[in-house]
């Protein structure tokens, strides 16, 4: 077929869009050269309808005969999957609340059990005992200049059943609040994260000795007693904003998906940045008679007292303040002028906690590979919620469980995996990760010999798959999502999701993010060096059901993902990941795309830095030209700017060099012909790869937080779940540590030049 200068007709365009799932106007408003972009897309359009990205003919890490067979396979195993087990599975587990140490979680775990054994794996469950906190005593009033005492309860809705088992739902709080019974003015933070306290410092407002209140959103919330705590707050409420989670986004449940005005957000607050799992037991596995720190000893319980509540009870508290008018960006959707305080409100807040050990049963499900048993490609996602959990976790656990049934059919029918395929449905991951992190600490030396992969998955929805993770696992992923077929669209998940991200400015280039921390992906990684991957879909499912009592399955069925296509999305795309690497004859990994992602971290911390320094030599060079500016308080004379501290060049040469070296030795790599590597120097090479994620670990871990060993990616000191890129430098360089930033400088290098030499070492054997 013979093509012309392609001209794209505005109402193909359009078609496209449509196509896409993604709406016009919103096209329109983030592009920024209309022409260019319907260009660009019509170039990938024209891309689909000639069949550009065809049924793979080679597969990476596997020779072209057995590139074939596994073709094969994963077509077999994609046939078998159903979405009517999704949804049955989904309505017995979310049946009832099941958080950590609930007779319906345990129930739950050993019926997962019972399915794995049906399906032919060596199933157990392996029990932690760690300390959960159940609240109490829970009061929040405003005691003056008016008077409210907060509800701090959800009402049921019409039409879900669920909302309306009383008793048996979990109240609404935060785990790991210390206890706590104070009274003081309440001053508004906005979100409660760094850049907000710099505005409140410029304002002149002081929040020792006071009780903060703070917004949901523009972090993870443990972040905002932690600063609180650490600006003298001497307690911390957080409230959903309708702006942000409410009204303000769409028709609120019922009607709609959205958070009504008594829906309240659990979760933990432990300072996971510090180190995940069991408060008690850090670095060790929660096992029976552990050794326990002394609860006043355990350095990730909050200082201070935190509550969440409703947008309905933060009304009366933020209509009681007054000063200073809050700035643009700090207001959200309540009728009201928002003020920052401090006071004339004054406030109430009592919080008393059941703290005890309970039981955190994780299923382990074993299926023995036939070639290679000792290397194991793991698969985990959790089963314990705050209340139902239908979205959080059910969704992504019933998706791994039609996974497994899959492939235990295909075991049963002698289609057996190479290397040992674990799966794992975890406990306690909601109060902090807790189920995972005991069971890694506890077994983390055999994990660290045998461990291929690491493939996590959570809750689930409609629309984009998001992918994050070792980016030598990129190019594998992206060839997985190219022959996995979008359910609503029918073009592959990787055209999909290229082509919002070009809607959205982006080269359309099929790319992982870097993984922070949120979810059971955390120990693998970042504690235990182990390659890992977390996934799902969404875009088109937004809600305000989050760990409310909300989370239920109507709600579920209703706006998230109705005909549980995307559940079979996600077992299909997870699956395929976990069946090549079962199976390849040579470990899919890819280090010329990681190399070229971490490179462009180091561009950032550099150009970062640049900007840093160049805005202090301007400051500067304005202050000795006596340049004035005003005072805050335009009724205060003016006032001459004081100079800023220089910031010194750092040398970033052994990290530069150290990268030249691992460019050169990726080039070597990438050229291997496997079908030329004998069998036993593909096994040599095997062993090298599954322990190179662990070479990118440094023992003595990450500044003040010796947990988290992995310099590649960590979460944010002061992100909570947001990532932190080479973490160490990086984190030094934001907190204007200049010593720390150049001795960080160095431990990465020897990191990287460690790295390479394990590369070389592999380019030596072939």
């Amino acid at each position: 077929m013979r093509l012309g200068k392609p001209k794209l007709p505005k109402n193909l365009f359009d078609s496209f869009i449509l196509f896409l799932g993604i709406p016009i106007k919103f096209v329109i408003s983030v592009t920024k050269n209309p022409t260019q972009m319907r260009t660009q897309i019509f170039t990938l359009l024209l891309c689909f309808a000639l069949g550009f990205v065809n049924a793979q003919e080679s597969i990476l890490g596997f020779t072209s005969d057995n590139a074939k067979k596994q073709t094969t396979l994963e077509a077999a195993f994609e046939s078998k999957l159903t979405a009517n087990n999704l949804d049955k599975w989904m309505q017995l587990m979310a049946a009832e609340p099941h958080w950590v140490g609930t007779e319906y979680g345990e129930k739950n775990a050993k019926w997962i059990q019972k399915q794995f054994k049906s399906w032919g794996y060596d199933t157990k469950i392996e029990t932690y005992h760690v300390l959960f906190p159940y609240p109490k005593v829970r009061v929040l009033e405003l005691t003056g200049p008016t008077t409210y005492k907060a509800k701090l309860t959800a009402v049921p809705v019409e039409g879900d059943k669920y909302t309306a088992q009383g008793d048996a739902l979990l109240p609404s709080y935060n785990a790991f609040s210390r206890d706590g019974d104070v009274e003081a003015e309440l001053v508004f933070v906005n979100y409660g994260i760094p850049s907000d306290y710099e505005v409140l410092d410029k304002l002149g407002i002081d929040v020792k000795g006071k009780i903060v209140i703070a917004k949901y959103q523009g972090s993870w919330r443990g972040i905002k007693p932690k600063l609180a705590a650490e600006n003298g707050a001497i307690g911390c409420i957080i409230y959903s904003d309708p702006a942000d989670d409410g009204y303000g986004r769409g028709d609120v449940y019922p009607k709609g998906a959205f958070k009504n005005k008594t829906g309240v957000q659990r979760g933990s607050v432990m300072d996971m940045p510090t180190y995940p799992g069991d408060v008690l037991t850090p670095g060790y596995g929660a096992t029976k008679d552990a050794k326990r720190l002394d609860r006043k000893d355990a350095p990730t319980i909050t200082k201070i007292p935190v509550l969440p509540i409703s947008y309905e009870d933060a009304l009366p508290l933020l209509a009681a303040l007054d000063g200073v008018v809050a700035p643009q960006s700090w207001r959200g959707g309540l009728p009201i002028t928002y003020h920052i305080g401090p006071g004339p409100a004054k406030v109430h807040l009592k919080l008393e906690f059941d703290w005890k050990l309970v039981p955190a049963h994780n299923v382990i499900a074993t299926l023995k590979g036939t070639d290679f048993p000792d290397q194991w490609v793991m698969r985990g996602n959790h089963h314990d919620a705050w209340v139902h959990g239908a979205n959080d976790p059910i969704s992504g656990m019933v998706a791994l469980m039609e996974e497994a049934r899959a492939v235990g059919e295909l075991a049963k029918k002698g289609q057996k995996p190479k290397r040992t395929i674990v799966y794992c449905a975890w406990d306690a991951e909601e109060p902090g990760l807790i189920g995972s992190t005991e069971w890694v600490e506890d077994h983390k030396t055999e994990l660290q010999q045998k461990v291929v992969a690491y493939i996590n998955t959570d809750g689930n929805g409609r629309g984009f798959l998001g992918v994050g993770g070792s980016h030598s696992l990129q190019a594998m992923v992206g060839e997985v999502a190219a022959v996995v077929t979008d359910p609503q669209r029918g073009v592959s998940i990787k055209e999909r999701r290229s082509a919002v991200d070009m809607v959205n400015g982006g080269d359309g280039a099929f790319k992982l993010s870097a993984l922070g921390s949120g979810s059971d992906y955390t120990p693998f990684i970042q504690h235990a060096g182990i390659a890992a991957l977390n996934l799902g879909f969404g875009g088109e499912n937004a809600g305000g059901e989050y760990h409310t009592i909300y989370d239920t399955y109507p709600h579920y069925k209703r706006f998230k993902d109705p005909e549980f296509a995307y559940g079979v999305a996600l077992a299909n795309t997870a699956g395929r990941i976990t069946l090549r690497l079962a199976n390849a004859d040579m470990l899919p990994f890819d280090f010329q795309q990681w190399h070229k992602t971490v490179l462009g971290y180091l561009d950032e911390i550099m150009m970062q830095t640049n900007t840093m320094r160049t805005a202090v030599e301007k400051h500067n060079t304005m202050v000795e030209k006596n340049s004035f500016e005003l005072a805050a308080d335009p009724k205060k004379p003016f006032l001459k700017p004081k100079k800023k501290k220089a910031i010194p060049y750092f040398d970033f040469t052994p990290i530069q060099n150290a990268l030249a070296s691992i460019k050169t030795t990726t080039e070597v790599l990438s050229k291997v012909d496997i079908s030329k590597l004998s069998i036993e120097r593909r096994h040599s090479l095997n062993k090298r790869l599954m322990q190179a994620e662990h070479v990118l670990t440094s023992e003595e871990g990450l500044p003040r937080r010796s947990w988290y060993k992995h310099q590649i990616y960590a979460p944010g000191f002061y992100t909570g779940y947001g990532v932190k890129t080479l973490p160490g430098v990086r984190e030094a360089v934001e907190e204007k540590n200049w010593k720390e930033a150049q001795e960080q400088i160095s431990k990465l290098a020897n990191t990287l030049k460690n790295f390479d030499k394990h590369l070389q070492e592999m380019a030596a054997m072939l």
